[in-house]
């Protein structure tokens, strides 16, 4: 045919042998549906092996052009079920394509100059079936999913990140919840970073507090009855009327330990937007200081 081509493997280019009808999937011409239906050479190697060439612009195998495959990543806000409905490819065929893309960025993933780490655990369905997600804190992106929400996920993480161009002993900090498991596994997988417990869970656990002593008040005043949600709201998601003033809106209708409770929860909350640090290291023991103080009070 007196064509040369380059296949991978192979150094140089080589002689075509003959060629292969291939059918690759291209974006839409308007609302229909747009194939290549492409001649694809095959050469002859040194070795004396037929090698099929691949286009420039398709993947091996793959079935579709890279533009096709650049309009399916770029849907990433969509379920898969979605992009399956835009494309009118199957669900299974989406995943696989997304799945390849997925993989190939993990393998070339460098985690040499990660030092923050901020874990977290979600429900991925209904019950208790958990995933701990690793993000790199600096770069504000997920870098490892584990399933589970174990003490093992954070052994599971060290390894990979020694697979990956990194050391457990680079990591500087890593932000938590305040569950045992973790903070036991971060100090014996990750021992030279220091703990931090991000401010979520830390008013997670003073608004239990005020729910707690609003639930033990109700028993002998059912006038409160029914202000828990209004009680778990932060100062911030009030409307302007309710902002008036320097008192929570239902303070009038809680006892003074309920209300004191609140207050100390919005003033932790205060605390913990601060952006300075010298001035956030002080804040936390002033703050324990005036909660400790009233307990002797009704």
């Amino acid at each position: 045919m007196g064509s040369h081509f380059a296949v991978s493997g192979h150094s140089g280019e080589h002689p075509a042998h003959d060629t292969v009808t291939k059918t690759y999937r291209h974006m839409n011409f308007f609302e229909h549906e747009c194939e290549l239906e492409v001649r694809v050479p095959r050469v002859k190697c040194p070795d004396v092996s037929g090698r099929q060439v691949t286009p420039p612009w398709a993947e091996k195998l793959s079935g579709f052009t890279l533009l096709f495959e650049a309009f399916v990543m770029i849907c990433r806000e969509m379920t898969f079920y979605g992009v399956a409905r835009v494309t009118g490819l199957s669900v299974h065929r989406v995943m696989a394509l997304c799945e390849g893309y997925v993989n190939t960025a993990v393998s070339a993933a460098d985690f040499s100059e990660v030092r923050r780490i901020a874990i977290d655990e979600t429900s991925r369905a209904k019950g208790h079936d958990y995933a701990t997600l690793f993000a790199d804190a600096q770069a504000r992106k997920v870098i490892y999913v584990a399933e589970g929400n174990e003490a093992a996920t954070v052994e599971g993480f060290a390894g990979n990140l020694c697979a990956h161009h990194g050391k457990p002993t680079q990591i500087e900090v890593v932000s938590i919840d305040m569950g045992p498991a973790f903070i036991r596994s971060v100090t014996d997988h990750l021992r030279n970073a220091q703990i931090t417990f991000d401010k979520f869970h830390v008013i997670a656990h003073a608004s239990t507090a005020i729910d707690k002593t609003r639930r033990l008040k109700q028993k002998l005043d059912p006038s409160i009855k029914g202000l828990r949600w209004t009680l778990l709201k932060d100062r911030s998601k009030l409307n302007p009327s309710q902002r008036a003033g320097a008192r929570h809106p239902a303070y009038a209708y809680v006892d003074q330990r309920t209300a004191r409770a609140w207050h100390y929860r919005e003033q932790l909350r205060e605390i913990l937007t601060r952006k300075q640090h010298h001035v956030v290291r002080a804040l936390p023991c002033h703050w324990c200081t005036n909660c400790h103080a009233p307990r002797s009070r009704p």
